[in-house]
Formats: structure tokens, C-alpha cells, sequence
């Protein structure tokens, strides 16, 4: 019987609360935007909610990066324990 393959994100999900936060964040902005597509004709606030989302989603995906290179660090260096940004 195979195990499955455990990717770096579902690691990163299991391991650290804040990624798994900021995942479902970004799951959600991305359903939103899904949402919004789907309108046939968008008005003025629709595309500025659009651009809103966008930025949101990014911000959570350049935080979600921010983490996995963290963890990366870590793993390659236990001794760093520097907990600086």
C-alpha cells in the first residue's frame, strides 16, 4: 500500500496556524473574486471590490511565502532561532 506524498503547502498547512489562516483567506478571496467574474457587467464599485480583493489576495499569498521561507530556514539551520521578520 503507497503513503500518500505530503506537498510543502499541506506540511506548511499542518505545521504553523497563521499559514493555514492566511490560505483560507486567500481561498475565500479568490471565491469572491469567482463571484464578481461571473457578473456580466461590473459597475464602478464591483471593479473597485475587484481591485481590493486582488491586492488582499496577493498581500495573503506574499505572507504565505514570508512563512514558508521562515519554516525553510528553520529546517535548514535549527540553531537560528532568530525570530526577526
Amino acid at each position: 500500500m503507497a503513503s500518500a506524498q505530503r506537498t510543502p503547502r499541506d506540511v506548511l498547512l499542518l505545521a504553523d496556524a497563521e499559514y493555514q489562516r492566511l490560505a483560507e483567506q486567500h481561498r475565500q478571496y479568490e471565491l469572491e473574486l469567482q463571484r464578481i467574474s461571473k457578473s456580466p457587467y461590473l459597475n464602478a464599485e464591483d471593479l473597485l471590490e475587484e481591485i481590493r480583493l486582488k491586492k488582499m489576495k496577493l498581500h495573503c499569498k506574499d505572507e504565505m511565502e514570508r512563512i514558508a521561507a521562515r519554516i525553510l530556514r528553520e529546517r535548514r539551520d535549527p540553531s537560528n532561532t532568530s525570530f526577526a521578520a
